[in-house]
């Protein structure tokens, strides 16, 4: 863990969570599953701020890590193992949504709590459901975008955008892409073709940008991506075919390949949202699942109590207040090689 994700961590801890007096009587073993490893926030931030809540809440519980590498069949070994390893709460970020409803059947009938994380599963009720509102986030993006092409002039007669959106099996990634029509809809412009980017892979959604330059060319004023991921891999596209400028772009996740790329002027936006926010609530609900206490919902979503966070919307003109001022990365960390120029005109130091 880095000292910058630490402070946060510790943070987000201190001011989300109960004391750990609350939850003295709880022990036992929580198991975190993630989804893959396309992109790098699961092992930089979702566990470390998972392990550092648990170690508060909890310091006698152990905590089992698992990846699955976007493999179903991966992620399903990995959770019938941890059931065998005596885990009482899995918390539960699915490689494929549908697919992981057995899953939540299987941990029930042997009265072990499911908290889904990030993911929803809409077919089988998990016993809580943790997250940044992602159909929030997808309009979020996109409104963003429509304004800046508004308050450009872009015509909206010109052209349209592109949308690439997240993994097919992730149901949410579904909701994010309802947010991005509902923000589409908000403006003139329409969407020239769209794109389901099988595992949330960044060289899929290149591949498929690409075609769409050929198809398109210069009609294309815009592209909401889904993700940072998708985001670099529809930038790198434009680059690769000459495009110069690259048309906005927007991304979600706030990695640092983003913020740097939105430091140099490549991508247009971002989502803030410190998986340590919700990796700590996660942690909360776990302790207090397996203390036999009923978390309270916030809201509900597929008939699952729920709680999410609204996140920020990063473009150039405030990455320096919502990433820098807030600690969430450091100078030293983003304004390396040729964006330190780009840190300079943003006044960051």
């Amino acid at each position: 863990m880095t000292r910058t994700t630490m402070k946060l961590a510790g943070a987000v801890v201190a001011s989300t969570l109960m004391s750990g007096a609350a939850f003295a009587q709880a022990s036992g073993t929580v198991a975190f599953l993630m989804p893959d490893q396309a992109s790098t926030r699961y092992e930089e931030h979702d566990f470390p701020g998972f392990k550092a809540a648990m170690e508060k809440l909890c310091p006698d519980c152990q905590v089992i890590y698992q990846n699955a590498d976007a493999d179903v069949a991966r992620q399903q070994q990995q959770f019938n193992s941890v059931i065998a390893q005596g885990a009482k709460v899995v918390v539960l970020d699915p490689v494929d949504s549908s697919a992981a409803a057995s899953l939540v059947a299987l941990a029930q009938s042997q009265g072990v709590k499911v908290i889904a994380y990030d993911r929803p599963i809409p077919d089988k009720p998990a016993d809580y459901y943790v997250s940044f509102d992602n159909e929030g986030i997808g309009k979020a993006i996109a409104e963003s975008l429509m304004r800046h092409l508004e308050e450009k002039g872009v015509p909206t007669d010109k052209g349209g955008v592109l949308e690439i959106n997240g993994s097919p099996t992730d149901a949410a990634a579904g909701l994010i892409r309802d947010g991005i029509h509902a923000g589409i809809a908000t403006s003139k412009y329409k969407t020239l073709a769209e794109f389901d980017t099988p595992d949330w892979a960044p060289p899929k959604a290149q591949e498929w940008a690409s075609g769409q330059i050929t198809r398109f060319g210069d009609q294309i004023v815009g592209v909401v991506a889904a993700n940072d991921g998708t985001a670099g891999g529809a930038i790198a596209a434009f680059k690769a075919a000459g495009v110069n400028p690259v048309p906005p772009v927007t991304g979600n996740d706030a990695t640092i390949a983003a913020l740097q790329l939105i430091i140099a002027g490549d991508q247009y936006n971002t989502i803030s949202k410190p998986s340590e926010i919700v990796a700590a609530a996660a942690a909360k609900v776990a302790v207090q699942l397996m203390n036999g206490e009923t978390p309270e919902a916030k809201t509900t979503l597929y008939n699952t109590p729920s709680e999410l966070f609204v996140p920020a919307v990063v473009t150039r003109e405030n990455l320096k207040a919502e990433i820098i001022d807030k600690g969430i990365q450091t100078a030293a960390e983003l304004c390396t090689g040729r964006y330190a120029e780009g840190c300079a005109e943003l006044g960051i130091k």
